[in-house]
């Protein structure tokens, strides 16, 4: 595909209608963010479980798979895959016009910055379990880039971009909820 195809197929998906949002679903991404949120910022674990298994689960292949391509790259692997698996599901869902499971993907990457936030603020403090004892992703990282001093503030960034992200999803959905209910008051006025 060139990237003219490309352009047309964003043009011609940008033109369909979003699918609307029942009250259900709402309900249901707002119980997910309160759960997520309760989880991440109110218990001790911080640890969303079926979630966040399968986060670290896509985090720990994405270091050997890009270890493949560079391993001196292989410390940005795991937050590369981790970020990127909830980014394809939002396009995806995105040219659909899917708009539930477009939040649904905005919220999984979101709570995925929470994780990460968390994990970059550990850099100094080395408290967190790391799989099989290995290297701080982010010990290295921020060592590269000169910026280990900064962890805690990046990494706070970094979890209120990702909270914000979970309320921008919430928003959007009760946006299109919202315009379900008035879209039939709008025609009944005519």
């Amino acid at each position: 595909m060139n990237l003219q195809e490309i352009t047309e197929s964003l043009r011609a998906s940008s033109a369909k209608a979003w699918q609307p949002v029942s009250g259900i679903g709402l309900l249901g991404l707002a119980i997910a963010a309160v759960f997520i949120v309760w989880q991440q910022y109110f218990t001790e674990g911080q640890w969303v479980f079926l979630l966040d298994s399968a986060n670290l689960a896509i985090h720990e292949a994405g270091h050997p798979i890009v270890n493949v391509f560079s391993n001196r790259l292989m410390v940005y692997g795991g937050t590369i895959f981790q970020l990127m698996f909830p980014v394809a599901f939002a396009i995806h869902f995105w040219r659909l016009r899917q708009s539930l499971s477009w939040a649904v993907s905005l919220l999984w990457l979101g709570e995925n910055l929470l994780n990460v936030g968390r994990y970059m603020a550990d850099a100094r403090a080395h408290v967190l379990p790391l799989v099989g004892g290995g290297e701080h992703d982010w010990t290295e990282i921020f060592l590269r880039w000169g910026v280990l001093a900064s962890d805690t503030r990046i990494g706070g960034f970094t979890r209120f971009i990702g909270f914000c992200l979970m309320l921008y999803a919430l928003l959007w959905v009760w946006r299109r909820w919202r315009g379900n209910l008035e879209t039939p008051r709008r025609a009944s006025r005519f």
